[in-house]
């Protein structure tokens, strides 16, 4: 009895093997498939962000790969220029870049190149510093590249009685433009979200400038600072006392609106 179970186990196992010899011989393993190939350059790109006018050097930079088919031809790339860290030390950013940004040339400046400021503003504009305070610059949250608009304020005696206080008028003369410096420093400092600065450097047009430099000679100059949203706004030139416009006159402290003989 035993040995008829050893010779049914015996040839039980046996069928197994064949069967599973058989089934691996049936369904051989599918070969691989090829692996393609990303084509690949290196581009100099930002290592940590470069703020509005900060000087570049060599850890502020490095090399990174990036897939050849969406390297712009902008892009410095290793291949062609093995000294690229080197090529942009010491420019200066005219426009901030994000870490993992690739470092373009036309948002630098070479130091040996003409002035920061003088390669900021577009051709026929003009760049004038004012004084400012924190009362008269919105508190220090004025910050390059922001928009702003000019009030000019006066303080003349009151002419219809003798004693009486003193007649306060206020005219925007400027509006919508654009912050250039504060300071003299086109950049935040210390990570701050603000900057209490004496100057501000305005970007103006040659006539504006002209406002500019007669308004600061008549009254006190503060800054309002306009929304972000107001960047393509169109720019003004407001001059009431050649232009007849509307002037928000404060007596005895009650406001009230007079139009001025043109």
């Amino acid at each position: 009895m035993n040995t008829a179970r050893i010779v049914v186990l015996t040839i039980a196992v046996g069928a197994g093997g064949v069967a599973a010899y058989l089934a691996a011989g049936s369904d051989p393993q599918a070969p691989a498939q090829p692996t393609i190939q990303l084509q690949t350059v290196d581009v100099l790109v930002a290592k940590n962000d470069i703020g509005l006018g900060q000087s570049v050097t060599a850890e502020d930079v490095q090399w990174q790969t990036w897939p050849a088919t969406t390297a712009s031809s902008n892009f410095i790339r290793r291949t062609e220029r093995p000294e690229g860290i080197k090529d942009v030390m010491g420019s200066i950013a005219r426009a901030p870049f994000l870490t993992g940004e690739p470092i373009r040339e036309p948002k630098l400046v070479k130091a040996n190149g003409s002035g920061f400021m003088a390669a900021m503003l577009p051709a026929g504009m003009r760049a004038i510093s004012t004084e400012i305070s924190p009362e008269t610059g919105a508190g220090g949250f004025i910050l390059p590249n922001d928009r702003v608009d000019v009030i000019l304020s006066k303080r003349d005696k009151n002419p219809d009685q003798r004693g009486a206080p003193d007649i306060v008028t206020s005219e925007i003369i400027l509006t919508n433009i654009r912050v250039l410096a504060i300071d003299q420093a086109p950049k935040e400092k210390d990570g701050q979200n603000s900057v209490i600065g004496k100057t501000v450097t305005l970007e103006l047009k040659p006539e504006q400038s002209e406002t500019l430099a007669r308004a600061r000679q008549s009254g006190t100059l503060s800054l309002a600072l306009r929304s972000i949203a107001d960047l393509n706004a169109p720019e003004k030139n407001v001059e009431a006392v050649k232009r007849g416009d509307n002037v928000n006159v404060v007596r005895y402290g009650v406001p009230s609106q007079t139009t001025t003989p043109k």
